[in-house]
């Protein structure tokens, strides 16, 4: 039967395209013999993909001949919706399963310096977004045009790679919590879609994805309850931005506690339910999280470069005595918490930290919060080193912080009966260097940010914001868009959902209050010369704000009135600096004053 109809085929124009497909399609949907011959969820759950793939294809296509025939802006960019819409509904395997291909498909529209300093282009959506988007300039349909092209050839390097790729049920219900995180934390602030704002419908498109492919678990026949609860979260969720009337306006905060939290705690359970298993790996995020905001989730031994170098509390109560003993210095007296102080949230209050000795210098940068220090994936402003152990190495050697010496420290240490005691306890060759030094990054691995009122809040504890704190929230998370580089909820540079990295940002930090000109510190362009990283500094977190002021690396700001200022004008570029590689959208925000009152409200809480 099935050769007569390919010979039928045989005699159709494009049959072999259909024949082709037909033999692509069988070969997706493979049986697995342990199923009785039926294809198991997670194959169906591909076949799926593959098809919605195979839209997306389409769409772009739809697009590339908008552009090329020429027609009109509001055609070109409905059709770029269309393609954003159909990207949405693949992102939640695609970027779990082929991050880099992801990465072109839609990553930021700034170039990117990869380990080895190549200096690669930015590609996919986002660039293309920013060429359509709000008119389709003449001079920029043959730009278009090519990104398109690179962008369907991308799609096409997703297929060929999803082919091979065999989907299990866990990594599915992984796949599908870590979309609800990453719709939270990037897809709502408008991190993708920073021009257009058509991040609430995308949002809806990828949740319709995943309760679509979720009915092929037939949850029902397990507990028809909870089917129909995680049913219904859906349709709520995607119904609110679906109604959404602006970017501006959104409710995030209702959105996140409301539906987002149900929706990861639901599928949890539902994945529980089916008994498909929930990984144990280690994470920064914890797999078995229910929500992002959830107490205890985050790992920070997670970025440690040994597993013998993760925290225990003998390590950490070691250490945090290390931390306040001036014997790491040259003898004058500077101990860690000189400049780390815990009664200013371990910062120290000053511009610029005073350089050792008595002549009134100071070090080149603000000394940072050491809180949440353990959830970044780099330390020090110009992300210079990977690790905490590092970043000791590096202050207590620098002759203008600690101007101290590894070997006279331990020297001092292993004559120390109690020191070197302690040592031998919780290291089994004592007192060594890098036991120094792991000892006070098991310390600073433990400085975790408080419990705010935020975080209660979410949590389901009593509401203590005050509507003011609630309107600052949506304006972080929205038309501030402060969340597109300080994720929540931790509210500093490592990119959710998979935290694998912490970014560097541009923003064109003025040398004086005055703004004339840009700050000479080139950041992290000292250490990769390469011209995108030119006053490049790591992204820091907003967590107890209130306590680490003056504000930005070189201290500039002593308000956070002074620091929205900066922010609502554009950064550097808004003040007139011409930098070609700034990072932070120069348009200005246009906040009022209710609205930066309410974002500064809102960071207090923090």
């Amino acid at each position: 039967m099935f050769s007569k109809s390919l010979q039928v085929l045989s005699n159709c124009r494009n049959c072999w395209i259909l024949i082709l497909f037909l033999f692509a399609f069988c070969a997706s949907c493979r049986k697995d013999p342990a199923s009785g011959g039926m294809p198991t969820r997670a194959q169906m759950v591909k076949q799926v993909f593959m098809q919605d793939l195979n839209k997306l294809d389409s769409a772009a296509s739809t697009l590339y001949s908008d552009l090329k025939t020429g027609r009109a802006d509001t055609a070109v960019q409905n059709a770029f919706r269309k393609a954003r819409l159909a990207y949405k509904r693949i992102e939640f395997i695609s970027a779990y399963y082929s991050p880099e291909t992801t990465k072109a498909l839609n990553g930021p529209n700034i170039p990117e310096v990869d380990d080895d300093l190549r200096v690669n282009p930015p590609q996919g959506f986002q660039v293309l977004e920013e060429l359509v988007f709000p008119a389709v300039e003449p001079g920029s349909r043959s730009e278009a045009l090519e990104i398109v092209t690179v962008l369907r050839s991308q799609i096409n390097r997703l297929r060929k790679i999803s082919e091979s790729n065999e989907l299990t049920d866990s990594h599915v219900f992984d796949a599908m919590r870590l979309e609800i995180f990453r719709l939270q934390t990037l897809g709502i602030t408008g991190f993708d879609s920073p021009v257009a704002f058509h991040s609430m419908p995308e949002a809806a498109s990828a949740l319709q994805a995943l309760q679509s492919q979720l009915h092929i678990y037939e949850l029902e026949k397990k507990d028809r309850n909870l089917a129909a609860r995680l049913n219904n979260a859906f349709d709520k969720a995607v119904a609110k931005l679906q109604k959404a009337t602006d970017f501006d306006s959104f409710d995030r905060l209702d959105f996140i506690k409301n539906d987002a939290n149900a929706l990861s705690a639901l599928l949890l359970d539902a994945q529980n339910t089916l008994g498909i298993a929930v990984f144990s790996e280690n994470r920064l995020l914890a797999p078995s999280a229910r929500t992002l905001t959830d107490s205890g989730v985050y790992n920070t031994n997670y970025f440690v470069n040994l597993d013998e170098q993760r925290a225990t509390p003998g390590k950490v109560t070691l250490g945090r005595m290390l931390f306040f003993n001036p014997v790491l210095s040259s003898g004058a007296g500077r101990s860690c918490a000189s400049c780390h102080q815990p009664e200013k949230a371990f910062s120290d209050g000053e511009t610029k930290s005073f350089a050792i000795g008595t002549d009134g210098r100071r070090i080149s940068r603000n000394a940072p919060t050491l809180l949440n220090a353990g959830l970044q994936a780099v330390q020090f402003a110009d992300s210079r080193v990977a690790f905490l152990e590092d970043q000791a190495t590096d202050v207590i050697q620098n002759k203008q912080e600690m101007h101290g010496s590894l070997p006279l420290a331990v020297k001092a240490l292993r004559q120390n009966p109690e020191y070197a005691g302690l040592f031998s306890e919780h290291y089994k060759d004592g007192v060594t260097e890098s036991n120094l030094k792991n000892a006070i990054a098991s310390y600073i691995r433990s400085l975790t940010a408080p419990q705010s009122s935020l975080d209660t809040y979410f949590q389901g504890g009593p509401d203590m914001l005050t509507i003011q704190q609630k309107k600052g929230f949506n304006v972080f998370m929205g038309k501030g868009k402060c969340a597109t580089c300080h994720f929540f909820p931790l509210f500093n540079g490592t990119v959710p959902p998979f935290y694998q990295e912490t970014e560097s940002e541009v923003l064109g930090v003025p040398a004086t209050v005055s703004g004339k000109n840009v700050d000479a510190d080139l950041g992290k362009f000292m250490l990769t010369k390469r011209e995108p990283h030119r006053y490049a500094f790591k992204t820091p977190t907003v967590r107890q704000i209130s306590k680490t002021g003056p504000y930005m690396h070189n201290g500039v700001y002593k308000t956070l009135q002074q620091v929205v200022d900066f922010y609502d004008q554009g950064g550097g570029n808004g003040l007139g600096f011409k930098l070609s590689n700034q990072t932070l959208p120069f348009d200005r925000l246009n906040l009022s004053n209710a609205e930066k009152n309410a974002l500064i409200a809102f960071m207090r809480i923090l």
